[in-house]
């Protein structure tokens, strides 16, 4: 929890309690339903929960925008990203069913109102969003044939509407693959931890966008 003051002291009190109680919510649930590996629950704040604030670190998202969380998995960055930016709506898809009941408990005891989890494919999706956040989930033009269809692009938003993924290792090839405009951020400039070195933020958004 010192991680997230440190680096995001704004967040109110409000917000920290959530964060404070998130580390329990899930610690229970893992070990009924297992959405998180057993390793990653001991550097939870790290792997999990700053991994995911680091697109708050880049991206302000406006209130009233609408978010898609796309194999959101156990909740990450979605949940973490629903705490930060509350008057934001973010709603969060898997294909696996355990994972969506999961956050939907950890939903209800964290009192997180601008959430909503569904469980169902990419496909199955309805509704347009100002941005899709995924965290490891398909290679780059994959996720751009199943998102493209799901993005508003808005040209009153800041920032370019499009993907933004959390993504790790050598990018290059992926990013030969794709038209999109490609803007790519190392997380390890936010923070200071081994975890993070090879750790990336992209943001792909079509061209003229």
């Amino acid at each position: 929890m010192d991680s997230i003051k440190q680096h995001f002291p704004d967040f109110t009190k409000a917000q920290l309690l959530q964060f404070e109680k998130m580390a329990e919510a899930y610690a229970y649930w893992n070990e009924r339903i297992n959405v998180i590996s057993r390793k990653d629950m001991e550097h939870f704040y790290e792997r999990h929960v700053l991994h995911s604030l680091a697109i708050a670190k880049l991206f302000q998202f406006q209130p009233n925008m609408k978010i898609l969380d796309l194999g959101t998995g156990g909740g990450f960055p979605g949940i973490p990203l629903a705490i930060a930016f509350p008057e934001v709506q973010f709603h969060l898809v898997d294909s696996i069913g355990k994972k969506i009941n999961v956050i939907k408990e950890v939903v209800t005891a964290l009192e997180i109102k601008n959430v909503t989890a569904e469980h169902c494919r990419v496909e199955q999706v309805s509704g347009h969003y100002d941005f899709v956040v995924t965290r490891a989930v398909a290679q780059l033009d994959q996720l751009i044939k199943w998102v493209n269809p799901k993005i508003r692009f808005n040209k009153e938003n800041p920032t370019a509407s499009g993907l933004i993924c959390l993504k790790g290792g050598d990018l290059s090839e992926e990013f030969k693959k794709i038209k999109w405009q490609i803007d790519s951020f190392d997380i390890a400039k936010f923070y200071n931890s081994d975890f993070f070195e090879t750790k990336k933020i992209v943001h792909a958004y079509p061209k003229g966008v």
